[in-house]
């Protein structure tokens, strides 16, 4: 049975909040976290606060939406009724993140793939509003990421030009050595294969690869600069 036909089937039992539901199943489920029920829905329901960070919902976020799941035709009326439901919800998104943070409270490259994806939604109409801004840092807080964490995150997506020390966490006066030590541990730390080792979600996964590619390409960069 898929992921979205168990969704589909959790609808009986969502009722009217998304939020309470979550609240509901979190660790109650046996399945592993990121194969969860609890999980997708949590998603799904940020994604959809995501959407309506800036004040509007516009088809190309809905767009980004399904380009970072990749939904099953004839699974979509049930994701959309979850997307439709928790934009509406009465609770707010800080209740979806805590319920993902607790489900992945030792994983943050799983927490940093969150927040990607949501970056990914939020650019999707070709502006990056402060309303979103204030959105993502406080789900990134939620997730424990410090400041420094999510300005290095942030630096993939949306600041330009972008710069490749802050993209590698470091400050530019850092020496080779330095550069190479942490770029190494970023590798392994985000490397896809490391992800599917873990059974993370072939979505994760997608988002693991554009991560690393970023990586490496802020890596030449400052090579480049200090040759």
């Amino acid at each position: 049975m898929s992921i979205w036909t168990r969704i589909a089937e959790a609808l009986a039992s969502i009722g009217e909040s998304v939020g309470a539901f979550l609240q509901s199943i979190v660790n109650r489920d046996p399945t592993p976290p990121e194969k969860s029920v609890a999980f997708t829905i949590g998603m799904i329901g940020l994604g959809a606060k995501m959407a309506k960070a800036d004040g509007v919902v516009t088809e190309d976020e809905i767009r980004a939406f399904k380009q970072v799941f990749h939904i099953p035709e004839n699974e979509l009326a049930a994701v959309a009724r979850v997307f439709n439901l928790a934009k509406q919800d009465v609770a707010g998104y800080e209740t979806y993140a805590r319920q993902i943070a607790k489900l992945f409270e030792a994983r943050a490259e799983v927490l940093e793939d969150v927040l990607d994806g949501l970056f990914h939604i939020a650019k999707a109409d070709n502006a990056f509003h402060p309303g979103e801004h204030g959105f993502l840092a406080k789900v990134a807080a939620i997730f424990g990421f410090s400041e420094a964490d999510f300005a290095r995150i942030r630096a993939r997506h949306v600041d330009v030009p972008d710069d490749p020390f802050l993209i590698l966490g470091l400050p530019r006066d850092a020496t080779p050595d330095a550069v190479r030590q942490r770029y190494r541990h970023l590798v392994r730390e985000h490397h896809p294969d490391r992800h599917i080792a873990a059974g993370v979600p072939e979505e994760m996964i997608e988002l693991a690869t554009r991560r690393l590619q970023k990586i490496n390409e802020a890596y030449d960069r400052i090579r480049e600069m200090a040759a």
